[in-house]
């Protein structure tokens, strides 16, 4: 029951945060240091209370929601998981050859 009312909670989380994701797409085009930022980022905030997870474990969407629901439980300023989505979807996405 905890599962579905986190997975409920993160998707209303999402759902307000849809612009930030396609912001941060398009300042990920303007700014190249934005995937370097959200590395370290990723590595100092998520791996304060857990382990940090393989980009690859969660889809781009996975990560928009997860990353969103941090953001609000661990006080992590915007710019910030914007960063760090950036990072996650760069890092998720290889190009996958036929």
């Amino acid at each position: 029951m905890k599962i579905i009312t986190y997975i409920m909670a993160a998707a209303l989380l999402a759902s307000f945060s849809a612009g930030m994701v396609v912001e941060a797409a398009d300042k990920a085009k303007k700014d190249p240091m934005q995937t370097i930022r959200g590395a370290k980022a990723w590595a100092q905030n998520c791996g304060r209370c857990h382990n940090i997870r393989a980009p690859k474990e969660l889809t781009d969407e996975e990560w928009e929601v997860s990353a969103t629901h941090m953001r609000v439980r661990a006080n992590i300023p915007g710019d910030v998981i914007r960063d760090i989505i950036v990072f996650l979807k760069a890092s998720n996405n290889e190009k996958v050859e036929e």
